[in-house]
């Protein structure tokens, strides 16, 4: 948590025009990199008890955000986006300061059954590839007033061009929207395989679908009509809305409201 705090005092020192420390990308890239196998062991080695894995609302989100890191991190191989660690590293801290907390109780299934694993596992990479794809509309958002408004934002002096940030968006649902389908299909097609119980229609279910429709539905827009712009954000900000209800919204009111 330190570490990550460090870094974001870097980062908007740098984009305040006011950094400490020189600017170093090759430098930062790797030491995130070792940040993020101590991120990794913290999150993930509490998770194993026994033969069963323990999925709590503040384990889930810690996961998740390391998830998120992780897949910046590997992007950072290839692309180099600023602006993203302005959500990123405190989205960090206050995962793990909240996995701290209140880690939750949720006992799962083994994860010796594939199909159980596969869905987990797909799940929370598309929940991370979503969240990720949020951030980026935000950055639009903050990029598009910037140059409406005719202002030089310290911030947006430092983003990519908006079209390319759109580009980029639309990249991520893509895939988050394929790995979503599958976490739809394995959790109701082999719902008795996997939660050894037929599919039942919840209100996680109902939130996940209606934000599975949003996504295609952005998607099928974006190909056919050339949505963009704002029209887009405000399409990829509701179905990630619906998104966060439909799992990490009912684990908050089960675990932390209701104590179940």
């Amino acid at each position: 948590m330190l570490v990550y705090a460090t870094l974001s005092l870097h980062y908007v020192g740098h984009w305040r025009g006011r950094g400490l420390l020189p600017r170093h990308p090759r430098r930062e890239h790797t030491l995130l990199g070792f940040v993020l196998l101590v991120h990794a062991f913290t999150v993930l080695s509490p998770l194993a008890e026994g033969p069963w894995v323990s999925l709590g609302v503040g384990r889930t989100l810690a996961v998740v955000a390391w998830l998120m890191l992780l897949i910046y991190w590997t992007c950072g191989f290839f692309y180099r986006v600023e602006g993203l660690q302005l959500f990123m590293m405190p989205f960090a801290i206050l995962t793990l300061a909240f996995a701290m907390v209140f880690p939750g109780s949720h006992v799962v299934h083994d994860l010796s059954n594939p199909a159980f694993a596969l869905h987990i596992l797909v799940s929370m990479v598309a929940y991370s590839l979503f969240a990720i794809a949020a951030m980026v509309a935000i950055l639009m958002l903050i990029l598009d007033k910037a140059l409406h408004r005719k202002q030089t934002l310290a911030l947006a002096r430092h983003l990519p061009p908006l079209l390319s940030l759109e580009r980029m968006m639309f990249q991520i649902l893509m895939v988050g929207f394929l790995l979503l389908t599958v976490s739809l299909l394995s959790g109701v097609v082999f719902s008795e395989e996997v939660f050894g119980q037929p599919a039942a229609l919840t209100h996680k279910t109902v939130f996940a679908v209606v934000s599975w429709l949003i996504f295609g539905a952005l998607l099928a827009g974006r190909q056919f009509k050339g949505w963009r712009g704002k029209l887009a954000v405000r399409w990829a900000l509701s179905g990630f809305g619906f998104l966060l209800l439909a799992y990490i919204g009912s684990k908050v009111v089960l675990e932390l409201v209701l104590q179940k």
